[in-house]
């Protein structure tokens, strides 16, 4: 094998890990958001808790108000999760992940929360943003964005 075809098989190799190391990242990635969903739907604040960023720069954007830290955000989601009802119905098949990094990932989806008392929940659509961090412990939530979903019927 000469010594092109050496550096073209090379360079296919990297491009082909690459592809499959993104394939990889976007699945870790959507793995985690459904997992930060089943511990709100369980109303596990500390499984919540334990998914996202240690960071004092973590960041919730929820009603158009920023939240900082990870412990602020639980302390709101916590007054929320008072609600009778409170459940969180991501529609995970039109997810779409984007790897910015390979630690840094953004997820976008539209979700319906059904928040409220039992004999009048309201339902309310959403869209998404997340940004996911890889850290020496895995996977983490950076930032969360939430925006009322105007696309909606």
């Amino acid at each position: 094998m000469n010594r092109i075809s050496k550096a073209f098989a090379a360079i296919f190799i990297v491009v082909l890990a690459t592809s499959f190391a993104g394939a990889d990242q976007k699945e870790d990635v959507v793995r985690l958001y459904r997992d930060f969903v089943s511990a709100q739907n369980a109303h596990d604040l500390k499984g919540v808790r334990r998914l996202l960023s240690d960071s004092p720069d973590f960041l919730w954007v929820s009603d158009g108000k920023p939240v900082w830290g990870a412990d602020a955000m639980v302390r709101r989601m916590s007054t929320f999760q008072a609600s009778d009802v409170w459940r969180v119905e991501p529609t995970l098949d039109r997810a779409r992940a984007v790897s910015l990094s390979s630690d840094v990932a953004f997820l976008h989806l539209p979700l319906v929360l059904e928040i409220g008392a039992r004999a009048s929940t309201d339902r309310l659509r959403f869209l998404v943003g997340m940004v996911a961090k890889r850290t020496p412990a895995g996977w983490r939530i950076a930032a969360l964005f939430t925006t009322g979903d105007k696309s909606a019927p």
